[in-house]
């Protein structure tokens, strides 16, 4: 099993920014891609960032340009900064991480933070 962590949401004017962590911990040999999702109100949850073990990244569309995603492998942990927030930014957002072991894929949730973009 895979344990994960997110902190850093909250509140934050429109134009502001914030910095979303996410740590893993447990099994987390076989980690693979980290990622962030986001599920705004009425809304299906979709992804916002992802990152590949080698660095590989990509966003939507709707973030392009304002959200940046790392992920520091030493400390199993990822990073979304996410800056000129915008008010269709609020909503929670979820870490996810993937593991693959023997061929068998699993993928791995966090509890969620929210973000609140005001105007």
């Amino acid at each position: 099993q895979v344990q994960l962590v997110e902190s850093g949401g909250g509140v934050v004017q429109a134009g502001g920014s914030l910095r979303l962590s996410c740590a893993a911990s447990g099994r987390t040999l076989g980690l693979t891609t980290m990622g962030w999702y986001r599920q705004a109100p009425g809304k299906q949850r979709e992804l916002a960032a992802g990152i590949t073990r080698g660095g590989t990244t990509n966003y939507a569309d709707s973030v392009k340009g304002r959200f940046t995603i790392s992920r520091d492998n030493a400390k199993n942990t990822v990073y979304l900064q996410m800056n000129s927030l915008k008010l269709e930014d609020t909503a929670v957002y979820y870490c996810n991480a993937v593991t693959v072991v023997l061929m068998t894929t699993t993928n791995y949730w966090g509890h969620g933070t929210q973000v609140t973009v005001s105007s």
